[in-house]
């Protein structure tokens, strides 16, 4: 893991299919982070322990990570940036979706959250200020339609959008600015050093809010739940992030980019392995059209003078 490890770029075949394998193991690691951040909230641990808590422990291991390899600090503006990604994807997506999941099910989660590629899309565009087919905003929009579509009608006994429903709503945006922001500043920074660098910048708040939690709610937990933190800490919030960024540096972005289409799949699939989740129709119905919505989204956000572009480098 050296100062450039992760900064590798080259459009052959054989490491396109790297990317690929990379994105895949990242994506299959942050598969598992909503059933057991369910098992957690469930079982006797705040919402705001695991949402924050686990950012305090990701963080320890990102300063050993950091200071064993000698990475230079983040020079000026570096900073305010690492403290938006640091408020969408260590702070905002955790807390929010940790909140959420004390009363929504992980496979009625996971369907409202596979917005996530589309949305993290959409973010890109804006910020690049990158030229787009009408079609791809048509086609998030309708995505975002059918997310919202499906929450209210599997509110419940009260029809409508759950307060869970935008809990999840504000974490896919938080993650997405995090995302896209993430993916900007990792190409100065490089890949696992921008999420070890936001880690660290969040401590200050990740600590004193894990903190109050604890004194506030004290843990009933077991064992499993604390191993389900314990994952979520070292493997959702950390190295996950190695796997993810390694597949996207190796490229080409827009396509191992696309393997996030496959995540709330294997969501719904832990959801009931691991919590005896039932699979209904509504959920496998709402969760193929959100997820193909998101497809076509992703597939459509540039135009072909760009994407063969990006391609060529």
């Amino acid at each position: 893991m050296t100062q450039h490890s992760s900064a590798t770029r080259s459009g052959t075949g054989l490491l396109s299919r790297a990317g690929l394998l990379w994105g895949l193991a990242g994506v299959t690691a942050f598969s598992f982070t909503v059933p057991l951040t369910r098992v957690a909230v469930t079982g006797g641990l705040s919402p705001l322990f695991v949402g924050t808590g686990r950012a305090v422990v990701a963080a320890a291991l990102a300063a050993v990570a950091l200071a064993a390899t000698g990475q230079r600090l983040p020079q000026g503006r570096q900073w305010m940036r690492l403290a938006v990604i640091a408020a969408g994807v260590v702070i905002g997506f955790p807390v929010l979706t940790s909140y959420a999941l004390t009363t929504a099910s992980a496979g009625h989660s996971a369907v409202v959250i596979a917005l996530l590629p589309a949305a993290t899309a959409v973010v890109a565009v804006v910020r690049e200020r990158q030229p787009v087919r009408p079609m791809f905003w048509l086609v998030a929009g309708v995505g975002a339609a059918v997310a919202v579509g499906f929450a209210a009608l599997q509110g419940g006994q009260s029809a409508g959008v759950q307060w869970s429903d935008l809990l999840l709503l504000g974490a896919v945006v938080a993650a997405a600015v995090g995302y896209a922001e993430g993916g900007l500043l990792s190409r100065e920074l490089g890949a696992w050093q921008t999420v070890s660098w936001a880690l660290v910048v969040s401590v200050p708040v990740t600590g004193a809010s894990a903190a109050f939690a604890w004194w506030q709610q004290p843990s009933t937990a077991g064992a499993p739940e604390w191993t389900a933190f314990g994952y979520l800490a070292v493997v959702s919030m950390y190295l996950g992030f190695f796997a993810w960024y390694r597949g996207l540096a190796i490229g080409p972005m827009s396509s191992v980019s696309q393997v996030q289409l496959i995540q709330p799949v294997l969501t719904i699939c832990w959801a009931a392995i691991i919590l005896r989740e039932g699979l209904t129709w509504p959920v496998i119905v709402g969760g193929a059209a959100v997820i193909v919505c998101a497809t076509v989204a992703v597939r459509t956000r540039m135009s072909p003078t760009v994407r063969q572009e990006e391609f060529s480098k």
